[in-house]
């Protein structure tokens, strides 16, 4: 301040040196002297301005938000293990031609057709073995002639060989042609039974009941013996192989319920058949083989997740709302004693209904059951419950 009126002082003698040379020094000085009245006013409020206090800023109150809580709730659910796998069939029949060489001149099934046992499915051509039965049938006639004529031989040979007209040579010669007789007419009857046989083989037949799953067969084409003509998912059976580790298959057992969902996101209810005793030394899992009712939507070849039910525990659940997901982590709002929130982090495990499992909480926590996400840690709350109250 004492640096400001010296400034002030100075200004002023320059001011009233030039007022003098001018000739003007009444007016320029009273003029001088109400400036300089005005300059020691503003620094004198300056200077009070200055020694005076700060004022203080008012402190301002955290708001309260209320919040609905709830605790944790020990349900016995059912234990649940979640698996995927292929569907396959039951069991595949192949179908192939029993007799060879011969043409194919029709065919009754194709991709898709439900069959029964025994159903034609397609028929071979029956030309060259029908001739063959014909040339065979007049071999066994002529044979049983021949077994007739040696039999009429030997017994005229009894009736003779009584009076001794006839050596023990002769008799043995007729004996013998009659042996070969009957054995040249066994062997002839089995070779027209092989071809009856081959004939009933024309028409190839459907080993069991099912659907028709590949075709390889052409009409026209000359089938071999042996040649796959057709393959059959037996009795239309379909079943998941859920894949599991050994800690997984070790809890499933035969008859166990299982459930898988498919591509087109229908679920279909099934039962475990059997466990495979066995893991794969390539990838250390083993199989569960869950069999699917027949007529299902459930087509071999799918892919498809599901679960098997393995059990019942009971598991601490909180509504599926109360959970906040942040970094790829599950978090809960636990509020204290003191109203303040504060964030946990905790397990998920299966859901259902609307609850989720929860691990790493206490059974008495009182968690934020809505609207968690819009929390930060340590915030001040009010909980549903202490508002009630206040308000009776």
């Amino acid at each position: 301040m004492d640096r400001a009126l010296q400034g002030a002082r100075w200004r002023l003698g320059r001011v009233q040196h030039g007022a003098r040379r001018h000739g003007r020094p009444s007016a320029l000085t009273s003029l001088l002297k109400r400036a300089a009245a005005t300059s020691a006013a503003v620094l004198c409020l300056a200077a009070v301005s200055a020694c005076s206090p700060p004022n203080k800023a008012p402190k301002s109150t955290p708001a309260s938000l209320t919040v609905e809580v709830t605790q944790p709730e020990s349900t016995a659910w059912p234990r649940q293990i979640h698996a995927s796998g292929a569907l396959a069939a039951w069991q595949e029949a192949v179908i192939s031609a029993e007799t060879g060489s011969l043409r194919i001149t029709s065919l009754q099934a194709d991709v898709g057709s439900w069959v029964k046992r025994g159903s034609v499915l397609a028929t071979l051509s029956r030309d060259t073995l029908l001739a063959d039965r014909d040339r065979l049938q007049g071999v066994v006639a002529e044979a049983q002639a021949n077994l007739a004529q040696a039999d009429s031989d030997v017994a005229r040979v009894a009736q003779v060989g009584a009076s001794g007209a006839l050596s023990a040579q002769q008799i043995e010669k007729y004996e013998v042609t009659q042996r070969t007789a009957r054995a040249t007419l066994q062997q002839q009857k089995a070779q027209l039974r092989a071809t009856e046989i081959q004939l009933q083989q024309t028409n190839v037949v459907a080993v069991d009941d099912g659907v028709i799953s590949s075709r390889s067969a052409l009409l026209g084409k000359v089938a071999a013996a042996g040649d796959e003509l057709f393959r059959l998912v037996r009795q239309g059976r379909i079943e998941w192989h859920a894949e599991l580790n050994a800690q997984q298959l070790a809890q499933v057992k035969a008859g166990q319920a299982a459930q898988v969902t498919l591509p087109d996101g229908q679920r279909v209810t099934g039962a475990v058949r059997l466990v495979s005793p066995t893991l794969s030394t390539t990838t250390s899992r083993g199989v569960a083989y869950v069999e699917l009712p027949s007529g299902s939507a459930a087509r071999a070849g799918m892919y498809g997740d599901g679960v098997i039910n393995v059990g019942a525990a009971r598991v601490l659940t909180l509504p599926d709302t109360a959970i906040v997901l942040r970094d790829g982590r599950a978090y809960v709002f636990v509020v204290g004693a003191d109203k303040r929130a504060r964030q946990q982090q905790v397990t998920t495990g299966d859901r259902r209904d609307g609850k989720v499992e929860v691990r790493g909480l206490a059974t008495s926590a009182s968690v934020v059951k809505s609207g968690a996400s819009f929390l930060s840690d340590g915030v001040t709350v009010r909980p549903a419950a202490a508002t009630s109250e206040a308000a009776r």
